[in-house]
């Protein structure tokens, strides 16, 4: 093969138009995330995106949007018992799951202001 592949360069999720500074509320303000520019030919779409340790996560504008229920990012955390109770403090929805506790992973969802599904996991030592 004369190709390979490096991995995720970026995940999209989508939201309803002019809802950026919501955005920026929950992945900046809640989650951390550093907010970083979007290419100016790319702006006049509106949305905004973020970095996520060495990947990033766009907030894309759908005028026909409808939440993401089940497909779902799961983004890889330590200190996730810190970060769930960061997020319960701050009044956002978490749905435990130990389904993969034999597996040594911890995880939780939430969603997004949007509605969107989103997995935080950490895989435990052994």
């Amino acid at each position: 093969m004369t190709f390979h592949y490096h991995g995720i360069d970026h995940v999209q999720l989508a939201a309803p138009a002019g809802r950026e500074e919501e955005a920026r509320s929950f992945f900046t303000g809640l989650l951390g995330w550093k907010e970083i520019p979007k290419p100016e030919s790319l702006r006049k779409r509106g949305g905004v995106w973020f970095q996520c340790g060495t990947h990033q996560v766009h907030i894309g504008v759908q005028n026909d949007f409808v939440p993401a229920k089940k497909a779902h990012p799961a983004f890889h955390v330590s200190g996730i018992a810190q970060l769930r109770v960061h997020l319960a403090d701050n009044n956002v929805v978490i749905i435990d799951d130990e389904v993969r506790a034999e597996e040594g992973v911890r995880r939780f969802f939430t969603q997004d202001p949007f509605g969107n599904r989103i997995e935080f996991l950490e895989w435990l030592e052994t």
